[in-house]
């Protein structure tokens, strides 16, 4: 457990199965649920074998079985404790999925990642795309990876602007805002996790290992 201004917080450490891994990612959940989810569970169950630690950090609220998430600064707060208390010596990337994927975008610079995993990012609230939270993620300072379902009523792919800088967008064909898909639809669940899990690995590698080449 991991204690913070607002309550223990809980992380959960799945290293690297390499006697050198390449990076740490640091994953934190969204604003309805925890570190359970399937996205979060898949990039923590094959990255160790690609030699990055995957940490999964269950904000307080979740762990004290609150209903709804706190504010977005206390996750903020949180974020940062897990990054203190991780201590990590191999080159860190944040993310997370929804709510811990605003977190880490804004979070990144300050906790000192060279990288940012955006999940689902939710560019806006369902039905408001004139609330746009653009600005949080392409002011992340670092290189960022999105991976967004082309269904996300929170921001389907054709609402993000053309030019992100040093933003990376992959798209889940007909996943929705938790990266599902319909049984009957294009691709099986596994399929989808797929391009999660590879698309992931692929830019780690770019943007870690290529950049320190």
């Amino acid at each position: 457990m991991i204690a913070t201004p607002y309550g223990e917080g809980r992380l959960v450490l799945h290293p690297a199965r390499s006697a050198t891994p390449i990076a740490t990612v640091l994953l934190s959940h969204g604003a309805g649920n925890g570190i359970e989810t399937h996205d979060l569970q898949a990039l923590a169950a094959t990255l160790p074998a690609e030699g990055v630690s995957v940490a999964l950090f269950e904000q307080p609220w979740r762990v004290a079985g609150r209903p709804v998430a706190s504010a977005p600064a206390t996750l903020d707060v949180g974020l940062a404790a897990a990054v203190e208390a991780l201590a990590t010596t191999t080159p860190l990337v944040v993310g997370g999925r929804s709510a811990g994927a605003r977190s880490a975008a804004r979070s990144a610079t300050r906790v000192g990642a060279i990288g940012c995993l955006a999940l689902a990012f939710p560019l806006h609230p369902p039905g408001k795309p004139e609330k746009s939270r653009i600005e949080e993620l392409i002011g992340a300072g670092v290189p960022t990876l999105v991976i967004q379902g082309e269904r996300d009523p929170m921001g389907r792919p054709e609402e993000f602007p053309g030019q992100l800088g040093e933003v990376d967008l992959v798209v889940v064909p007909a996943a929705d805002h938790s990266l599902r898909v319909a049984k009957r639809g294009p691709l099986s669940q596994e399929e989808a996790d797929a391009i999660l899990v590879e698309s992931t690995l692929e830019w780690l590698v770019r943007e870690v290992v290529g950049s320190r080449a």
